[in-house]
């Protein structure tokens, strides 16, 4: 069983104003973009001068997240043709690596004419299509550079699954990149035109998320020492090894956080290793993840068979993230008292007269629209407020919106820069 969460420390800024929200702007985001922008900058100070900071779009593309990460990042990892526009648009001008199995000769060919950085290449027919399109967009001609690609390699995870590893993309069967035995013959094709449209920059391989920086810094050292001697094999430079992202989030202390010092510092001993070759790394989740929060009231309070429950408005239909990852979304009770509206008979004994624990679900027709279970909130009532923590990433842009038809939630952006907006409806 996975622990409960440990205690949640609201910042000021966030609690004023989910106390100052009226119930019918609940649910709500609320997006803490000065702490975005402090993590960020510890994050960026960690690496050294040969690691790249990528971040991927994927796990919260909301506009004024790009853009708050931009002083901080090299660039911005997209997976589809609407991730591209919309990167392309927040943050014009910015490197983009574009990946992802199953592209689509019109996202390719949108790729190519934004000006994408790096295509991280998936499999012979993804190659092929891409030398098409890139020699019909005049790559390598008048003057134009050839496109830069990394060979995406499903490659082994040593010692197998690291220890706490949460999700899985590499060492076993998957749609995923290549197979390292069929990277030779997609390395001479891509290296073989006499004509090259195309550029050999590297290997991308993301194996593996949950990591801790020890087993982050095995994988990475795995993926470099083989990428280091497929070139070696070819008679190539490398020029580049993306190694992907995965950093662990800890949604059961929620004060912890992965150690990035550690990991810069292996990094660059990594880099020392291999001179010439630049490393590339490009978290989602654990970029943005603290920096959001899902704000709720509660709706109602009830006994059944024994255990106490909370109905709170809004649910998994806006934050997918509890229901995906299987564990109780670390949050904070915030009680409203003395409020007008309140009648005789509405605080409700059930919670207030015991200690005991609620579990906190939403508004859904199903079972499975749970929140958090094991809270402790003695006293309870309708109307305290709910603050989820950890919701900046892989949360509203996950979930299924429109079961039910509930209204969408307000979405807020603390300390947005000039040009942002303080909030959308």
């Amino acid at each position: 069983m996975t622990p409960a969460p440990g205690p949640v420390t609201v910042p000021a800024a966030v609690e004023r104003l989910v106390r100052s929200l009226p119930p019918e702007k609940l649910p709500a985001y609320v997006y803490d973009l000065a702490a975005l922008r402090d993590h960020a900058a510890r994050i960026r100070t960690a690496l050294g001068p040969r690691t790249e900071l990528y971040y991927a779009a994927k796990a919260n593309p909301e506009t004024d997240v790009l853009r708050a990460l931009s002083p901080y990042v090299d660039g911005y990892e997209v997976s589809s043709g609407g991730e591209l526009a919309h990167v392309a648009d927040a943050v014009p001008g910015r490197p983009l690596a574009f990946g992802g199995p199953g592209k689509t000769p019109e996202e390719t060919s949108a790729a190519l004419r934004t000006g994408v950085a790096r295509f991280h290449v998936e499999s012979a027919r993804d190659l092929r299509q891409l030398a098409r399109l890139a020699r019909e967009n005049g790559a390598g001609t008048g003057g134009r550079p050839p496109v830069g690609v990394l060979l995406r390699v499903n490659l082994p995870v040593p010692g197998g699954l690291p220890a706490g590893s949460a999700l899985t993309m590499g060492g076993s069967p998957s749609p995923f990149g290549v197979d390292p035995a069929d990277a030779e013959d997609l390395l001479r094709e891509l290296t073989g035109d006499g004509r090259p449209v195309l550029r050999w920059y590297g290997v991308h391989a993301h194996l593996a998320s949950g990591l801790t920086a020890p087993q982050h810094l095995a994988l990475a050292r795995s993926v470099v020492t083989w990428s280091a001697a497929l070139a070696a094999r070819h008679g190539l430079p490398l020029p580049e090894v993306n190694v992907g992202g995965g950093m662990t989030v800890d949604y059961t202390r929620p004060a912890d956080r992965f150690d990035w010092a550690a990991l810069g510092a292996g990094l660059d001993r990594l880099a020392d290793e291999h001179p010439g070759t630049v490393l590339r790394i490009e978290p989602g989740r654990a970029l943005t993840a603290y920096c959001g929060w899902y704000a709720t009231e509660v709706l109602d309070v009830k006994r059944s068979h024994g255990e106490n429950f909370a109905v709170l408005r809004g649910g998994t239909h806006h934050l997918r993230t509890p229901a995906t990852k299987g564990h109780d979304q670390p949050c904070a009770v915030l009680p409203v008292r003395d409020r007008p509206d309140e009648r005789p008979g509405d605080l409700v004994g059930a919670l207030a007269e015991t200690a005991g624990t609620v579990t906190l679900t939403g508004q859904l027709c199903t079972p499975k629209d749970v929140l958090a279970r094991g809270v402790t909130a003695p006293g309870l009532r309708p109307g305290d407020r709910v603050a989820f923590a950890l919701a900046g990433a892989y949360a509203w842009n996950i979930s299924h919106h429109d079961f039910l038809m509930h209204p969408r939630p307000g979405f807020h952006f603390l300390g947005a820069s000039p040009g942002g907006g303080p909030g959308r409806p």
